[in-house]
């Protein structure tokens, strides 16, 4: 190609692209730092050769390859290597043709991004070390992302990745798909990794930017690829889950880039074809013998997807829903989710105590979501006074423009 290629165009391509080469050149090099550091050096050299060479034939492929090459030339020029990185070095020279022919199998770039995950999420690191860690490298979440998913500090979410890096070097952990009969004690922390992606990119943690579709698609990518590797029924309803949601995407936000809630959102931009199949995987997952976590809340997406408007909703069935799903995952914000259903469904005042105490727990501090909730149901209730306190708490809690935009407007509209 002869066409100048831009500096946003390369940008874009890193956006795309950046976790797939990266997973691949942890392969090749054997390193996380060593990785990295090629895959920043090899976006350097496409914003100084593409814009007078043209994109190469296969972006991804060139990419993966001066990496590679950038990262054997610091190896050589380093005075100080020990042996076996001298053998390292020859077993490459040796293995440029395979290289090559490698760079365009589709297989082994899907391969390369599981093994990396089943790395990250090695049962000999901490879960906390593993999310952390997967949701950086896989992903490509700034600490400051994870941190929020984690309700934590930044300086604790790096703590954590710096010590996992550490471990898999120190132990030596494989860069692997585990073998099959290991495959289930090791899947319920990529399923967890994969939920905590998707979730960012539907609703981001900070910024103006209320969605990022990159991150959602990577995520539904993912869960693709797992359900492949391993049909287990909590693998579907996870990728079930995932497509419901997505489905809703369009109808989420306005022109404006402005949040718009469930009750209020057009749902003939809902995306059928996602409901469709997020409903067929919900089915097929609850047939299975093991129903866990992620096929409950799928079920629970799947009565909102079907029903024509949030008044005709299943509101009983969906607080029952959340009433089991309790039993699998004890978690505050289940029971916010919960009371929430119950608002819906017996109204506002049989919610208030169960919001209540919630907040008398102390355990969602920092959650706006749970000032907001409360903001709603005094709102609901009549209690102006109490709805513009939990507003501008919710407000304090946030650091997302549009969920404040929105929250600004609910308590603009109190007056």
């Amino acid at each position: 190609m002869n066409s100048q290629v831009t500096a946003e165009a390369i940008s874009a391509l890193y956006q795309q692209e950046s976790r797939r080469v990266l997973a691949t050149l942890i392969r090749l090099l054997g390193d996380f730092e060593l990785a990295e550091e090629a895959l920043q050096e090899a976006f350097a050299c496409a914003l100084q050769q593409w814009p007078s060479d043209g994109l190469p034939e296969q972006p991804r492929a060139w990419l993966v390859s001066t990496g590679r090459f950038k990262a054997i030339d610091k190896i050589r020029q380093q005075h100080t290597q020990r042996k076996y990185q001298q053998q390292w070095l020859f077993e490459q020279d040796e293995d440029i043709e395979a290289f090559q022919a490698d760079e365009v199998n589709h297989q082994n770039w899907q391969d390369d991004e599981l093994r990396l995950i089943f790395t990250c999420c090695h049962p000999a690191l901490s879960t906390e070390a593993q999310i952390a860690l997967t949701l950086r490298e896989i992903c490509g979440l700034t600490t400051e992302q994870i941190a929020k998913a984690f309700l934590t500090n930044p300086v604790t979410i790096a703590q954590r990745i710096v010590r996992a890096k550490n471990k898999i070097r120190d132990a030596a952990i494989p860069y692997e798909i585990p073998v099959p009969e290991q495959l289930p004690e090791r899947l319920d922390v990529v399923l967890k990794v994969i939920y905590l992606l998707f979730n960012e990119g539907y609703s981001q943690s900070s910024g103006d930017q209320l969605l990022c579709a990159e991150l959602s698609a990577q995520a539904i990518r993912l869960g693709y690829l797992l359900l492949e590797l391993q049909p287990d029924t909590e693998t579907m309803g996870l990728l079930a889950l995932l497509l419901l949601q997505e489905s809703r995407r369009t109808a989420r936000i306005n022109q404006q880039g402005d949040l718009i809630v469930l009750a209020d959102q057009d749902r003939s931009l809902w995306d059928q074809a996602l409901i469709q199949q997020g409903v067929q995987l919900v089915e097929r997952s609850l047939t299975g013998r093991r129903i866990g976590p992620y096929g409950l809340q799928a079920a629970i997406a799947a009565l909102h997807a079907e029903s024509p408007t949030a008044a005709s909703t299943d509101w009983p069935q969906i607080v029952a829903l959340y009433d089991l799903l309790y039993r699998f995952e004890a978690s505050p914000v289940v029971l916010l989710n919960r009371a929430v259903a119950i608002s819906m469904a017996q109204g506002p005042a049989a919610a208030l105590p169960l919001l209540l105490a919630l907040e008398q727990s102390g355990e969602l501090s920092q959650y706006h979501l749970l000032d907001a909730a409360l903001a709603d149901i005094h709102h609901k209730l009549g209690l102006t006074q109490q709805a513009r306190f939990y507003y501008q708490q919710a407000l304090s809690k946030t650091s997302q423009q549009a969920e404040q935009r929105f929250l600004q407007q609910r308590l603009e509209s109190l007056s």
